[in-house]
């Protein structure tokens, strides 16, 4: 058994013998005590071996069964491959082909995919025989999907020991906080919120598990704030997980009065670039809010800000296990945490990972990551910008939901947005597009801009899964719109 895994599983059983009978998983309606924990654990495992082997395929909701069945996997050493709830049909096709799963546990809705795919239901799991296993590479413990540049997710293949340990830094970063209480926010498919429990699990807190309808999380980027905020607030979480658009919502709550900081002693904010000001609002009201770097790749966080180590701005520092260097054309690259490979592709066996992503170090140590290498664009005018930190700007401030950035050769920058509000007005939204330039050197404002149709949404491929543009298809299916704005 791998090292950090042997590890994690002594941990647990320690909590199972010394906190027998304290909660240990909280969901909609079921907890598990510690004890209880490890023995469904134990007995999902056993259950896991008896099948032939391939990839078991998870597509659960956040609840207790998910995370049972993941951690089982886990101890069994069987691949898993734990499916983003918010993917299209054609996505989750294509994780089932390329994974050569032999077994999968699914939400009834994706019951008529398996079938089409040739699965069967037999001792409470969808099975099938695979006539050419898929190529995994050694010691694959988990297959996580993320998009790549053409739309079709890519099969990241972690070790066991680099996901646990990279959860052992996360629990070692938020440790003085002593937070017992960790509500799961993000779907347990997205590596970040998978790896956040595993920390929380080491560090002896009671995770909360909900459904993502009763959190208000639907899609990639459908929330109902008021429905998510309530139960943020009646779980009496200390600590969480949050993207930058959330956090807004969360800080715009308590700025406002709807609702208090509270217990919550840990915020985490990472997946996407977070505007300085937000963290700034998030400082004024006392919300403990702290940024971090990461990719799939290298088994999510890289860097993280922590109590006592917060640079405001910055990602924070490196953690221990990994070493972060800036090469010369600008790009972060990462080594001591890597993935194995890509499905389909050979694997990987350089020291150094180019993570495709713009950053630089200052003199104490704190890393900071100014946007993506190849979303950089070059106005007429030679100017270098970097749309992330321009939509980042035009959405973290309480009106506009989504922008896009376009600027690649002309002379000046030009937007397509999405309020909030569907019903906003035109006035208030150029008065948030002009609040934002006030803060932007002149080269990097947007002078024009038109309000989208529809907002961006990963079903028409305009957003990756995790919510991110999908720069090219934007402009292939907005170019009449971009090109009908007067610069």
């Amino acid at each position: 058994m791998p090292h950090e895994l042997e590890r994690f599983q002594q941990l647990l059983t320690i909590n199972a013998r010394d906190r027998s009978d304290e909660v240990a998983l909280q969901g909609a309606a079921r907890s598990l005590t510690w004890m209880e924990l490890l023995v469904e654990v134990g007995t999902r495992a056993n259950a896991l071996r008896e099948q032939a082997p391939g990839a078991l395929v998870l597509a659960l909701d956040n609840g207790p069964e998910a995370l049972l069945w993941d951690l089982a996997a886990l101890f069994a050493d069987r691949p898993c491959v734990f499916i983003p709830s918010f993917f299209s049909t054609a996505q989750f096709e294509h994780c089932l082909q390329q994974s050569g799963a032999t077994l999968a546990l699914v939400e009834e809705q994706w019951n008529d995919r398996l079938i089409e795919q040739g699965f069967s239901q037999d001792a409470g799991f969808w099975t099938r025989v695979v006539t050419v296993s898929a190529a995994l590479p050694q010691g694959t413990a988990k297959i996580t999907y993320t998009s790549g540049s053409t739309g079709r997710p890519k099969g990241v293949c972690l070790s066991a020991d680099t996901m646990l340990r990279v959860a052992r830094e996360l629990e070692a970063a938020s440790r003085e906080t002593a937070a017992h209480r960790y509500l799961a926010v993000l779907p347990l498919g997205v590596l970040l919120e998978n790896l956040g429990v595993y920390a929380a699990l080491m560090a002896g807190a009671c995770v909360l598990l909900y459904p993502q309808t009763q959190l208000g999380m639907g899609g990639a980027s459908q929330v109902d704030f008021k429905r998510l905020l309530g139960a943020i607030a009646m779980s009496g979480a200390h600590s969480l997980i949050l993207v930058p658009q959330l956090l807004m919502g969360l800080v715009t709550a308590i700025e406002r009065g709807l609702m208090q900081v509270g217990p919550l002693r840990f915020v985490a904010v990472g997946g996407a670039r977070v505007s300085p000001g937000l963290l700034a609002r998030a400082e004024a009201i006392g919300l403990p809010v702290f940024e971090g770097y990461g990719l799939s790749e290298c088994a999510s966080v890289v860097a993280l800000n922590r109590p006592g180590s917060v640079r405001l701005g910055s990602v924070g520092k490196p953690l221990p296990h990994v070493r972060v260097r800036i090469a010369e054309d600008g790009e972060v690259m990462v080594a001591g945490s890597t993935l194995l490979g890509y499905l389909e592709e050979p694997s990987f066996q350089a020291q150094w990972w180019a993570t495709g992503d713009l950053g630089y170090f200052d003199e104490q140590g704190y890393l900071y990551v100014s946007g993506r290498k190849k979303h950089q664009f070059i106005t007429s005018f030679g100017r270098n910008v970097n749309p992330e930190w321009v939509e980042a700007e035009l959405t973290q401030r309480g009106v506009l939901a989504q922008a896009f950035v376009h600027g690649e050769g002309l002379p000046r920058n030009c937007a397509l947005l999405w309020p909030l509000d569907p019903n906003a007005s035109d006035d208030t939204i150029e008065q948030a597009v002009q609040q934002c330039n006030a803060r932007l050197p002149d080269y990097a404002r947007v002078h024009a801009w038109r309000r989208l149709p529809v907002p961006l949404d990963s079903r028409d491929e305009t957003l990756t899964a995790n919510g991110r543009p999908r720069r090219e298809a934007i402009l292939r299916r907005y170019h009449s719109l971009l090109s009908d704005i007067p610069l």
